[in-house]
Formats: C-alpha cells, structure tokens, sequence
C-alpha cells in the first residue's frame, strides 16, 4: 500500500466514539500500516508540544473528545470541556506509549481556579539538584497556568494556586488572547515563555500580540515587562527552538482574506522568525509547513512544536485525519510527525512536506522489560483507560494506563528485537472481563505465524488480575509484534474482554 494512501473510513464506533464494533475490530482507522501518522488510532490529540528527557521524547497535548447531543449524536467540538491533557511516549517515535491525562483544570484538578487547559507546553530544570516538570497550559484564552511534577508524568500539583499570567502581568495588556505557551530553557538555565494571539481589530498584518518575557529562576514566576515580537500576521500557536546558536520563533499565521505581498505568510500556515537573543530583535523568514488541508484535504487551524531528538530535529503538529477517517464533524484533532531540516550555510528551515507516512522508527523495540499495556505502534479496536492506584493494587500516588481489548481487536508493536537466541516465554499482567479468551502472539500480521498462546479464563466476580504466561517459539530477530485477542469458541454468548496493564518477553 501506498504510504500516502488515505485512511479507510469506518462509520461504526463504540461507546467511546473511536473503536469500532466487534465484528469488525480488525479493521485498522486513521492510522494504517505502514504509515507512522496520525501517532494514535485509539484517541485524539491536538496542540502537541514536546519535552525530551534521558533520550524520549514526552507529547503533551489538549484532550480532544468527543462531544454528543442528547442522542449521543457526536457533534463538532466546541473545545469549552476540555480540561485534561494527555500523554505519550517514544523512544522510538512510531511506538507510542499512552500515559494517560492529567487532570489540569475544574474542581477535579489540580488547577481548581481554571475551567479549561488548552495548548500545553512542558520543560524540565534541575534545581537544588531534583529533576522538576513544568506544564503550562492556557485557561482558554484568558490566561496561563502552571503546574510542576517529580516526572514527565507526574503526580502534578498547582505549585502557586493561580493565573501565571494574567491581564495584569505588565506588558500583555492588549494581547487579544493570552494563551498557546511555549518555553524556552537557554544553555544558561535561564527561561523565557513565549504567548500570545489573536488579531485585533484593524490590523490583520501586524496583530502585535505575541509576547515573550523571562520566567523566574523557580519556573513558576515571570520577570519583567513581557516584549512584543512583530509576528507578521500573527494568529496563536508560539513556538521556540534554538538551533545553532539561532533562536528560531514559530507561529501560526491568520486567516484573514486581506492583500498580502510575497514576503508575508499566506493563511493558516507555520511561519517563523530568527533571532540572535531569545527575545530579539526578530527578523522575518517565511513559512516552512503549509495548512493541513493543504496535505490531508481537511483543514483547520495549524499548531505545531519543533524539537531534536538524537541530533534529528522533528517537528509535531495535528491535523483532522482521525476525525476524517471515522467520518465524524470536525474539530477533532490528532497529532503527527514528520522530520525537520535546515540549509547548511544559511541555517534557514526547509519547507515540511506533512503525510501520512511520518518519520522513521529510531530504533527497535526491545521487548526484554517490562512494557505497558498501553504501548502500541499500531491497533484496532483498541481503547485505553486509566485505573486508579486502588484499582490496579499499587501505593503509587499516579494511575495506571492500560488497554482494553474485545474480542479481534489487537495491538502491534513494530519492529521488535528478539535477538538472535529469541525469545523463551511471555508474561502478562491482565484482567479479565468478559467470556473466556485466548490472547494470541503473532509475527508480522495479526494472522501471521503464531508463536505463542495465553489462555484467559473467563471474568469471575469482582476485577481480578491475573499472570499470563506462554512459551514462545519461533521469535527471533526483528520482527513486527501482535497481541490479538481471540475468543475460544464462536458460539459463546459472552465474548472476551481484558484489561492488559504490562507485559515481558524473557529471552531464550
């Protein structure tokens, strides 16, 4: 198949509004073999921003849902309940772990004084010698928020109980929405925050209302009067990177039907500002990633975060490819990958051709750990749910994610390395809930060669987990892996249905 080929629609879905019904499950949406983009099939993702830490890189994104009428008629997003924001993982950039979402804004979060969080942006100093994470988000576009965490996971607290920064922090007074944060940690540990959108009235070209000013040495505190950044056409979406000793400012351009010359950035695209100071002077360069409707045939708003990993740089943005796949309203972002590169001599950003094909794999999976349920490279009728310490009988202070799993759906992880002995036996932490199932082991195609077998008895009262175990054989070298959940016998009247939280190969 063609790596650009477009997904296949499904208009069938689950009570969660992104798996499709048993009797097909085995049917692949949005994201499709081979292709790396969108990252997830199993859920949305909008407004990504990266934070690399020891060699992974952490997309924090706004939570997308789906909303519905009153008969549960899903319906184009209004963007006004989203409070949460989610988390994934790769170290290799086509498997993705899912960490679930933190629970940011509302009476249930850690900010209770916020009613949403939009647009995250993370970052990561060392202080006093312990790691801390910070997580800014937007209160819609009234103001930013802060919050900090041990880990790129958390547990996450409200470090101040208030607005970062609000209409009265000096220097955004006329800033026509105080939202969309990126963040900056220069080589001398100092950090800027950059913010900022919106056109106010009259002045298309140049809105004047994106910002940047330093944060405190707390990360938690700003500094000084925010400065202007003379963003032509500025519409939201701040980004910040630094690439060779040059600070490069990235912006999602208006819409606005106005006369613009060949130097100014045409509608809805990813244009870009350099600099030799993290807050300027600026100097205008052009646009590097054109609108998604100009690559997938269904627009919207354009947001993206730029970021290296192991000396390749990559640029995260969304687009409404899930949304389109399962043929829903729109407004339902998902978040895709595609590589960054620069002219050698000129240090200006080459022009991002986005797709469906995405990047390539880093490196391959090594399965010889324990692995989260919840990691995939690709899925099919494959939902996530994040259980509570209590739950999954831990004393950590944050929840469990794991798959949920129905009978034919299945999970692949691509690329994984057995080595050259292969692989002895596999456990796995599950909990079953529903009729008897086997959990099927295969190479390559989720009808290709079986190497192992776990049988899992039928739910019993109450949740309980229980160990799976098989031997393995026939599992060596690199190989694509998948875990399908098979129901033992067509005619039961009750099909099968887990929870799988981790699992482990043990080598040969």
């Amino acid at each position: 198949m063609n790596n650009d080929t477009m997904p296949q629609t499904n208009k069938q879905k689950d009570e969660n509004g992104l798996t499709v019904p048993r009797e097909c499950t085995s049917k692949e949406v949005g994201k499709i073999r081979p292709n790396a983009n969108p990252l997830m099939a199993h859920k949305f993702g909008a407004d990504p921003y990266a934070l690399v830490y020891n060699n992974r890189v952490y997309l924090y994104m706004t939570s997308d849902k789906l909303e519905y009428d009153a008969n549960k008629i899903p319906q184009k997003n209004s963007y006004q309940s989203i409070n949460k924001i989610t988390v994934i993982s790769s170290e290799d950039l086509i498997n993705w772990t899912d960490h679930g979402e933190i629970k940011v804004a509302g009476p249930e979060g850690a900010a209770t004084w916020a009613s949403q969080s939009w647009a995250p942006a993370a970052a990561h100093r060392s202080i006093n010698g312990e790691d801390r994470f910070y997580l800014y988000f937007a209160n819609n576009a009234s103001g930013i928020g802060v919050l900090s965490a041990p880990t790129p996971t958390g547990p996450w607290i409200d470090p101040i109980g208030k607005a970062l920064v609000t209409r009265e922090t000096p220097g955004v007074e006329d800033v026509t929405w105080l939202f969309d944060p990126a963040v900056l940690v220069d080589d001398d540990d100092q950090a800027y925050l950059y913010f900022g959108g919106g056109v106010p009235e009259g002045k298309p070209e140049r809105p004047d209302t994106a910002r940047v000013m330093r944060l405190g040495e707390d990360m938690v505190s700003v500094e000084g009067r925010a400065k202007v950044i003379p963003a032509p056409f500025m519409f939201e979406n701040s980004g910040i990177h630094k690439y060779d000793n040059t600070y490069y400012y990235t912006y999602c351009s208006n819409f606005f039907q106005v006369e613009r010359d060949e130097d100014s950035p045409p509608p809805g695209e990813i244009a870009y500002m350099t600099s030799s100071q993290p807050m300027g002077p600026w100097t205008y360069q052009g646009t590097i990633l054109k609108n998604p409707g100009h690559f997938f045939g269904i627009g919207g708003n354009n947001h993206h975060a730029i970021f290296p990993l192991h000396n390749q740089w990559y640029i995260a943005y969304h687009a409404q490819t899930l949304c389109q796949a399962m043929d829903i309203p729109e407004g339902y972002r998902s978040t895709h990958l595609n590589r960054v590169e620069y002219e050698e001599t000129s240090g200006r950003m080459k022009e991002i051709h986005a797709d469906y094909a995405g990047v390539d794999q880093l490196k391959s999976f090594y399965p010889y750990q324990t692995v989260s349920g919840a990691a995939m490279g690709w899925s099919a009728g494959v939902s996530t749910r994040q259980l509570s310490p209590a739950e999954h009988g831990q004393s950590s202070e944050q929840d469990e994610v794991v798959s949920l799993m129905r009978d034919g759906s299945w999970i692949a992880l691509s690329s994984v390395d057995f080595g050259e002995q292969g692989a002895a036996s596999f456990t796995s932490l599950l909990c079953s809930q529903g009729g008897a199932g086997i959990l099927e082991l295969r190479l390559d195609r989720e009808d290709g060669e079986l190497i192992g077998t776990v049988h899992i008895p039928a739910a019993a009262e109450g949740r309980e987990w229980m160990e799976g175990w098989t031997s393995i054989t026939g599992a060596e070298r690199v190989h694509d892996l998948y875990l399908v959940l098979q129901s033992p016998d067509s005619n039961s009247s009750s099909s099968p249905c887990i929870l799988l939280q981790q699992w482990a190969f043990e080598k040969a």
